[in-house]
């Protein structure tokens, strides 16, 4: 199962025979997408920078808590919320756990707040886990770093932080590559995962984005 990140929280997952687009995004925040195409596309919440939806062609579309089943996919829904006050500020946000090949992603979507043990159980040892990482609106880079070592996936890929060409207030990414102890990453055009074959240790992965500054 190949990973790609298209930029801010959007992700392609594309298994053997299905593909998954989550949070896709308008051009208005500064990147552009390109048509997609995919089997299922998830939306953590509804801000318009998580919820184009639009640029993927005939997509099945999950937007909320839940138990879904398509074209093969697995997709539990957890509610969380935005910030750490109960949704307040920013409403409500959906940790998605998609399962394709056997092989099982966490994306946190723009989560605000640390994962009660409840939470954090439902989704705990991830293959993959996509974590916000550029504070703000979403939980930063130590309380990201906090997020992985709680549910110990086999590789961490950090999103939602400053890049070129991208017009919302973020912070980069070296934070989070501090928090973790990383010295250096040399980002990679996609991650491919194989079903686990027993034991590991975490590994950060950090990818390219791929898409285009808005001209």
């Amino acid at each position: 199962m190949d990973v790609t990140w298209l930029g801010h929280g959007c992700f392609r997952l594309r298994g053997r025979s299905a593909a998954v687009v989550t949070d896709p995004y308008p051009p208005a925040i500064g990147l552009k997408l390109s048509r997609l195409e995919a089997d299922l596309v998830t939306v953590s919440h509804e801000h318009e920078n998580h919820n184009y939806t639009q640029v993927v062609r005939d997509a099945y579309e999950i937007r909320g808590p839940g138990e879904y089943e398509v074209a093969g996919v697995s997709v539990i829904g957890v509610p969380t919320y935005h910030d750490a006050e109960k949704g307040a500020k920013h409403g409500r946000n959906t940790v998605y756990l998609i399962e394709i090949d056997d092989v099982r992603v966490c994306h946190l979507g723009d989560l605000g707040h640390k994962l009660d043990d409840a939470e954090a159980e439902t989704i705990s040892s991830p293959d993959v886990l996509l974590v916000p990482v550029g504070g703000h609106t979403a939980i930063n880079a130590a309380q990201a770093a906090e997020i992985v070592r709680q549910l110990e996936p086999r590789f961490v890929v950090p999103m939602h932080y400053a890049i070129p060409g991208l017009k919302l207030q973020l912070d980069s990414l070296d934070r989070f590559l501090k928090e973790m102890a990383v010295a250096a990453a040399e980002p990679q055009p996609k991650l491919s995962v194989q079903k686990s074959s027993g034991e590991y240790d975490t590994k950060v992965v950090v990818l390219e984005p791929k898409v285009e500054p808005k001209a």
